[in-house]
């Protein structure tokens, strides 16, 4: 979104010359590229979970074919158990160690096996949350039915056959500042009358297998000045906890902006969320300050935001976007640098819903870029009134498995281009995801040398969005990109029989 004002222009074209064309893309058809699931089973999602020992455990098994679809897991960790018709696995674990679970899933069609590791004692989050956050979409007007409406969609959409598990309520479920603020006896944080009882809608989320998190901050108000958490940290914890959350955002806001202090308080947190009796994955957000990514980790952080909130359009996502390359070496399993939520589907504020205003293709390349960074990804849109547009772009198993890797490398500039970059991210089968990102306002042909891989030899290349083979490439791949878009691809090493 750079641009110049001129003074006194003037432009002077020769005769016969093509007049200059004015610097707006074409907006380009919809075209959603993710192929339908077959009816045949397919079990998605990561190939690892982590999870705290002695600490209730949930995860649902994500998986698509025709319904209905029988469940099993071989070698669950005694104090687990599954549900074989939901596929969700709840209980138990006290013992650490990782834990070699072939989980199935079987229909009239067939039957489909993953190998699956299940660790337990070594932290949260080993590959980056996948989820849904109410800001974007119900700001103040988010209450109970909203959230409970989210989670029932999620199921409903199939997004959470996909792996998408978080139920994300963001500002604006607690009370305004004063004397009724908090429970007189112990001083717990208590929610205002658009949720009534917060334990019963936990058990809601639960019920169908997807996980609850909730929203405060270290000073005394929140962002939209409702009650947060300043000198009742240990209570409201204890609080989150009894209700059963799985998800706690600590948003900075309105707290003094000291580096010193901000560290502390985020520290404080994290000591603190090791004290209760339950898994609660730690996001901080505030704002990139301080090179947070480079601390983020060691006060107890999960994730923490690397920039300021995004918006819809193509200076917010490839200003932001293409701006991580730095806080690369920070990332890791169970600590994530956040660039912020999606900003695709519907957004606004309830009735006041509109479409994003990024072209398809800006889209494309905001889900291929977040997933490249393996970067949290949650959905900002309104999940009940999702187009097959929006449900192909968060509903592609080959794009989601890049976000979801185990190895969990964030994906770096590897080369600059006249016109766009190329990404690439290292993945645990030893393959290589790469994206041909268009920065321009013109379609380019765009291409990666395997050397700028660390590659030679053959290699074989997929279309990661149509999940299509597009054959055995020597030293290069070249494809036409349009203006703000991507070719994402997969770049692995051929076999013989190739």
């Amino acid at each position: 979104d750079d641009h110049a004002d001129w003074g006194e222009a003037r432009l002077e074209v020769k005769a016969g010359a093509p007049l200059p064309a004015l610097l707006e893309p074409e907006r380009a058809p919809t075209v959603v590229l993710t192929p339908k699931p077959p009816a045949q089973p397919r079990l998605n999602g990561p190939a690892v979970y982590g999870a705290g020992a002695g600490r209730p455990f949930l995860y649902r098994i994500p998986a698509t074919g025709e319904r209905p679809l029988e469940f099993d897991a071989e070698g669950l960790p005694a104090g687990l158990s599954l549900d074989r018709r939901t596929g969700i696995i709840t209980g138990v674990v006290y013992d650490r160690g990782t834990f070699e679970v072939m989980l199935r899933a079987r229909n009239r069609h067939g039957t489909a096996e993953k190998r699956f590791r299940i660790i337990i004692g070594k932290g949260l989050a080993l590959t980056p949350p996948l989820g849904w956050n109410s800001r974007n979409v119900r700001g103040c007007a988010v209450d109970d039915a909203k959230i409970r409406r989210a989670a029932d969609a999620l199921v409903a959409t199939g997004l959470a056959d996909h792996g998408w598990a978080y139920v994300n309520i963001d500002d604006c479920w607690m009370r305004r500042p004063g004397p009724d603020a908090r429970d007189p006896n112990t001083g717990e944080i208590l929610p205002n009358e658009k949720f009534p009882d917060m334990r019963a809608l936990t058990d809601y989320v639960h019920a169908r297998g997807l996980k609850l998190g909730i929203y405060t901050g270290p000073n005394e108000s929140t962002c939209q000045g409702f009650v947060a958490s300043k000198g009742y940290e240990r209570a409201d914890l204890r609080a989150f906890a009894r209700w059963g959350v799985d998800y706690i955002k600590v948003d900075w806001c309105s707290a003094n902006r000291d580096p010193v202090a901000q560290q502390q308080a985020y520290r404080w947190f994290g000591d603190l969320l090791k004290e209760v009796e339950r898994d609660i994955v730690y996001s901080l957000c505030q704002y990139g300050w301080h090179r947070v990514w480079e601390w983020g980790a060691g006060v107890g952080g999960n994730l923490w935001c690397t920039a300021g909130e995004i918006e819809d359009t193509w200076g917010s996502i490839a200003t932001t976007g293409f701006q991580q390359d730095e806080m690369a070496p920070f990332a890791a399993p169970g600590h994530w640098n956040d660039p912020d939520r999606l900003v695709v589907g519907l957004l606004g504020r309830d009735s006041e819903v509109r479409p994003s205003r990024l072209t398809p293709d800006e889209q494309y390349t905001h889900l291929s870029l977040w997933a490249l960074l393996a970067a949290p990804l949650l959905i900002g849109a309104d999940l009940t009134q999702l187009d097959e547009f929006t449900l192909g772009l968060l509903t592609n198993d080959e794009v989601l498995a890049v976000n979801q890797d185990e190895r969990g490398i964030q994906g770096k500039r590897v080369a600059r281009l006249e016109g766009g970059d190329v990404y690439a991210k290292p993945l645990a089968d030893g393959s290589h995801a790469v994206g041909l990102f268009n920065r321009d306002w013109f379609e380019h042909e765009l291409g990666v040398d395997w050397e700028q891989l660390g590659l030679s030899g053959p290699q074989r290349v997929r279309d990661l969005w149509r999940q299509q083979d597009l054959g055995v490439f020597d030293r290069r791949y070249a494809a036409r990109v349009p203006s703000h878009g991507v070719v994402l691809v997969s770049v692995a090493a051929a076999g013989e029989q190739d």
